[in-house]
This record gives structure tokens, sequence and C-alpha cells, in this order.
């Protein structure tokens, strides 16, 4: 398995940390897809999974890590320097984007890391993008901002039902989900109930 280096670690949002890791030689992932990265915290060799969140992995690319203070990796990743080293195994998963066609991404938490890469990709292969997320005060939000600035739409909702006029509206999209177990479930079941019939979803368990 690589050791790449990390080339920079930004907090994004409470408790949510950007890291940017250079890209290996011959590695090539969507965003979407995610990393298996192992790492030694004190003294015990540790392992999350953690979804790619920027748009490519040309030279550099990036994972949006959401810690609890009582964690292991999580919080030893978002304290990181830049020069410091992990391992990373992949990448896997079946979904991802290619910059093929619109595309709907509802998230939740450390989601809106592979929305937000999955919509600047879009938009940079000149297609509609739309991000949903559930709650009022989300990560990457200057990137949010800069997405809706280059005509991609932003929607913060307390309620998926709030999503069903513009699930409704994406006739031509992909309609991608990110999040814990229940709120992909809980999409899935919106999306459908509008006609929505291909939903392409990754779980990241039970929170």
């Amino acid at each position: 398995m690589p050791q790449v280096t990390i080339e920079a670690v930004e907090p994004v949002g409470d408790r949510t940390a950007a890291l940017e890791l250079r890209t290996p030689d011959g590695f090539d992932a969507e965003p979407g897809q995610f990393l298996l990265v192992r790492a030694t915290v004190d003294g015990v060799e540790e392992t999350g999974y953690y979804t790619i969140s920027s748009p490519d992995t040309d030279g550099t690319m990036e994972v949006t890590v959401e810690y609890v203070p009582e964690g292991t990796l999580a919080p030893w990743l978002a304290d990181r320097e830049s020069g410091d080293t992990v391992e990373i195994e992949g990448p896997f998963g079946d979904v991802r984007y290619t910059g093929e066609g619109a595309a709907v991404v509802l998230a939740e938490g450390p989601g809106i890391g592979p929305a937000v890469g999955i919509a600047e990709r879009a938009r940079e292969s000149g297609h509609d993008a739309t991000v949903v997320f559930w709650g009022q005060d989300p990560p990457h939000r200057d990137r949010l901002d800069a997405l809706e600035a280059d005509g991609a739409t932003v929607l913060l909702v307390e309620s998926l039902d709030e999503a069903t006029e513009t699930l409704a509206a994406a006739e031509d999209a992909t309609v991608y989900v990110f999040g814990f177990e229940s709120f992909v479930r809980d999409a899935k079941t919106v999306a459908e109930a509008v006609g929505v019939v291909d939903v392409r979803a990754e779980s990241f368990g039970s929170r």
C-alpha cells in the first residue's frame, strides 16, 4: 500500500477537516469513491474509510474528515501537518462521478465532501449541479458559495421533504446520496416518491 504525503490540512467546518494528499504515481479515482487510510496512533494501528472530496486526483487529492474528540484516527488526522505521511489503499466503491451529465447530490455530515467534489467536477465539465445538504451549517461553505457563484444550486434543508421539487425536476440528472445509514434510507424514500428510480448511494454506516 502506498505511503502518501499530506500536503495540507484545513479546518472546513465544525469538527471537520480537509486533508490534501499527494497522489501516488499511477493512482486514479473519481469523486464519490473512497480510500482506506491507515496510520499508527499511540502505538496502535488504526484504519478508516474516507471519501474523495476533490473534483479529480491530478497531482493531489482531498478527503474530508469529520471527527469527535473521543475518536482515534479521525482527530489524529485532523491534527496532522504538511509533510506528515499516511498509508492509503484503494480507491474503493462503485459510486463515482466521471464528468458525464448533470448531477444532484444529497448529503449530510461528511457527505458534503463528495458532494462538493462531484458538483465542482460537473460544473467544470459544463453540466448542471445541485447540492442538497441536510442541516444549516455545512462544512466546505466557501466551496458551496463558489459553486453557487458559478451557477450551481445549493439547498440547505431541515427536512428532505424540502428537496422534493428539486428531485422531481431532475429528469436528466444522476442523483447521488452520501451520508449515514438512516439519512441514505430517508433520501432514497423521498427520491423514489417523486419517481427517481436510479439513486446512487454510499452509506457511511450507523452514526
